[in-house]
């Protein structure tokens, strides 16, 4: 059995790089087709958000260092019974708030992506470096020098290309024979490519507007011949049985309500009854009425057909 597909990225090896906040682009790093490395710069943005957000961890920064240098010099004291022990339990209660305020604000910037250590005279608050998440090529890219983004857009696409998925469109009737793990060929219709693979997926859903679904297989891509967007046809075996007499199913024709094959005889073809067994669609089995190594008609078979049936209209008058 044969269906149609197509190569698409493997969403499990893309990424949709997105700045997680507003900024104007300062320099880009990283243009479309280039091959890139985990932790490559990509571009670099100046945000004000970010700024704010380090200033912010600046501030927590120094009032933590006084809550530490009050919270000492109370301690002193405490212990050489110069002041009470209410001032000494409040100053390490302040100092403990600030500690929290230091790591908050650390968190906040490590959870965009930014880095938290950052000194006050860097000159540098408000610089946002976008890296690369994994090796990978852009495979596409919204953003120009200069230019103004949100915090979601999505600037570039990252994918490795190393991995695709071969997407296969799966009829209705058809489900019953797909399945995970089942094995299957997939051949290139614009290349002369075909490669070996096992049904990762199959879709449990049906398209409104297609009524289909879809099947996936993970492709190893090394050499980068299978791109996104290219044609594919899928050869699924459904399940292999060896027959001990099989014949191509256009060559089987219906006589009389009950199947028959044309054979060979001195001087042309007859019309043999036989009964047949399991099926593909392409070929089919023939449990009786024709012995191995028989010859018969295969592409002529309907003109076969229709000639007998002339000849017994005519002996009927």
């Amino acid at each position: 059995m044969t269906l149609p597909g197509e190569i698409r990225f493997n969403e499990d090896r893309t990424s949709h790089v997105v700045p997680r906040l507003a900024g104007v682009v300062e320099s880009v790093s990283a243009n479309l087709g280039d091959q890139v490395k985990k932790g490559q710069m990509l571009v670099v943005i100046a945000s004000t958000g970010l700024a704010e957000q380090r200033s912010e961890l600046l501030s927590a920064q120094k009032r933590l260092e006084l809550a530490r240098s009050t919270y000492a010099r109370e301690k002193r004291l405490w212990e050489a019974k110069i002041s009470a022990e209410q001032d000494y339990l409040q100053a390490r209660q302040v100092m403990n708030e600030a500690e929290i305020a230091v790591h908050n604000a650390q968190q906040k910037l490590m959870a965009l992506g930014a880095n938290p250590t950052v000194l006050v005279n860097s000159g540098s608050l408000n610089r946002y470096e976008i890296r690369a998440p994994f090796d990978g090529r852009v495979v596409e890219k919204h953003l120009a020098l200069g230019e103004a983004v949100k915090e979601d857009a999505s600037i570039f696409t990252i994918s490795d290309l190393s991995s695709v998925w071969a997407e296969i469109i799966v009829s209705a009737k058809d489900l019953n024979v797909i399945r995970v793990g089942g094995k299957v060929t997939i051949k290139a219709t614009a290349l002369d490519s075909t490669a070996s693979g096992t049904v990762s997926y199959v879709g449990a859903l049906m398209g409104e507007q297609t009524r289909t679904a879809k099947a996936r297989v993970t492709l190893e891509n090394p050499q980068m011949a299978w791109r996104p967007g290219l044609f594919i046809t899928v050869e699924i075996v459904a399940k292999e049985t060896e027959v001990p007499v099989a014949v191509p199913s256009d060559a089987i024709q219906t006589i009389n309500d009950k199947p028959a094959i044309f054979i060979r005889v001195p001087g042309g073809f007859i019309a043999q009854p036989i009964t047949t067994g399991l099926s593909d669609g392409k070929a089919t089995e023939i449990v009786t009425g024709l012995k191995p190594g028989t010859e018969y008609a295969v592409n002529g078979s309907f003109v076969l057909k229709s000639e007998q049936g002339k000849e017994g209209a005519s002996h009927e008058h």
